[in-house]
């Protein structure tokens, strides 16, 4: 199977777990399509959906699945999502769709998180994917600054570059801008995450620690599932 048959294949197989009722995360992300595809097709009575982006509301009111609020729906049983990198542990990077923040609340308001990816995904230590690092627009050079002066700390030479689309610098639904960073390798995720967050400035990053309770791994064997 080529990437996208897997990404399928692992939507697929997390559509599954949803059941009548449940209240559900919706990703964002070319994998988190798949799902989200895949659970419009069940049609399953009384579900309530919270999207993490804007994109994915979009896509899940064209399939008619019925969204709501996060904080009407208090606590999700289940929130689905794809990632960047998929390490030891079920220690990820996200945030190649620009949604890090609205995601993190989403997941970190789930009883059960589920990351569905595709092989390519599995790594051994994080960090050859960039790391996305959520900045508030307002003093974003003197934050940039700040992060570079924490990435030396973690011997990452590596520059922050602002993600633009055709010259224009992209903003996430909260309205922030996106540093990427590609740190190569990243051999303490825990200890580099607190050191971004505890920067004035940063909103988010994305990697996402002790967040995935599983994973759903598309290989050309079938789907995987790994647990921390």
């Amino acid at each position: 199977m080529n990437a996208d048959d897997q990404k399928q294949a692992a939507g697929a197989a997390a559509a599954a777990l949803v059941e009548p009722g449940m209240k559900v995360g919706l990703g964002t992300g070319s994998t988190a399509v798949w799902f989200v595809r895949a659970l419009a097709e069940r049609r399953l009575e009384r579900l309530r959906c919270v999207p993490t982006s804007e994109a994915t509301a979009a896509l899940a009111r064209e399939l008619g699945l019925p969204l709501a609020e996060l904080d009407a729906v208090g606590t999700l049983d289940l929130t689905v999502d794809g990632a960047d990198e998929v390490g030891p542990g079920l220690a990820l990077i996200k945030g190649a769709g620009g949604a890090l923040l609205r995601e993190k609340l989403v997941w970190e308001a789930s009883a059960r998180c589920v990351c569905i990816a595709d092989a390519s995904k599995r790594v051994l230590r994080l960090g050859a994917f960039t790391l996305p690092v959520e900045v508030v627009p307002f003093g974003a050079k003197s934050t940039v600054n700040r992060i570079c002066d924490v990435l030396s700390e973690f011997e990452i030479g590596a520059l922050p570059r602002l993600r633009s689309r055709e010259g224009v610098p992209v903003r996430t639904d909260g309205g922030n801008l996106l540093y990427d960073v590609a740190c190569g390798r990243i051999d303490d995720p825990a200890a580099l995450g607190a050191a971004l967050k505890s920067l004035t400035g940063v909103v988010e990053h994305g990697l996402f620690l002790d967040l995935a309770d599983e994973a759903l791994i598309a290989t050309d064997a079938g789907v995987e599932r790994l647990t921390p």
